[in-house]
Order: C-alpha cells, then structure tokens, then sequence
C-alpha cells in the first residue's frame, strides 16, 4: 500500500522536515510513505475560484488515477486514533493507494473536497500547514502501531 502526502506549498520550516522525515521513515516496508509538496498559487489579485483552479489541478497531477483520495477538511469528519487507525487496516484490506490532501491558504476547491471518497478533520484547531504535515503523518504512525500491537500507542 501507498500513502501519498499532497500538500499544497513546498516551503517548510527545517524542524517541520525533520519531524516529517522521522515518522515517515519509521513505517514498514509494506507501507509506502510519499510526500508530495505542490505549489501554491500566488495570492496576487487573482479571484478565489482561480486559485481554486489553479491548486487543484496542481492537487490531481500529483495523484495517480485509482488512488482514494481523502482530504483533511475543518468539516469533515472528526476520527479518534482507534477510528484513524480502522481506516487504515480497511484501506490496506482493499488494497487501494490512498492519498491525503492538504489544502492550501485557502483551502481546497470545494467541488475537490465533494469529489473526494473521504473528509477527515485531524483537530478542531486551526494549525499551521507544516504542523499538519508533522500531525498527519504521526498520527498514520500512531494508527499503524494501534493496528501492529506496537508499543509505541499505549492509552
């Protein structure tokens, strides 16, 4: 199985990498962690419908044909560990790619997010979009360990 990362902005803080990098590199072999940065529209004077544009077609480039797309949305639905990491054990039993979206400042397209198989919300804060990248791929970490009976989840 592969789990792709698209995130909309290809500049990080160093510390946000290194988080990043040091989860990503903890998952099994049969476990496939990709990040895929795109970039963000400029801001400019452009209409939020083409920025829109812009980023999700940017969005769905980067994400092969075949891949269940789910995106991180302050709307979606709100998963506990245990519940993240049931979705990951149904995701790997259905033997598809799945990729995890992060919008950009403005988010995401709203007819993207309807179109998507899935809408998750990681927290009912509102975080910065590097602390997203670190809080998504620990708590992938986290829901493979609860799925692994590894040590690393304890309640």
């Amino acid at each position: 199985m592969r789990l792709l990362i698209v995130a909309v902005g290809q500049r990080v803080p160093d510390w946000a990498q290194t988080a990043y990098d040091d989860y990503a590199k903890r998952f099994p072999h049969e476990i496939k962690v990709e990040l895929k940065a795109v970039k963000t529209e400029p801001r400019g004077s452009k209409s939020l419908e083409t920025l829109y544009a812009a980023e999700r077609e940017r969005i769905e480039a980067a994400i092969p044909r075949g891949t269940r797309i789910v995106v991180l949305d302050e709307r979606g639905t709100p998963l506990t560990t245990k519940a993240l990491a049931q979705r990951l054990k149904d995701w790997q039993l259905s033997g598809d790619d799945v990729a995890l979206v992060i919008g950009g400042p403005d988010g995401l397209d709203p007819a993207f997010k309807q179109a998507a198989h899935e809408r998750i919300r990681l927290s009912d804060l509102t975080l910065p979009h590097a602390m997203v990248r670190v809080l998504l791929i620990e708590q992938l970490y986290r829901a493979w360990s609860v799925n692994a009976g590894h040590p690393y989840h304890r309640e």
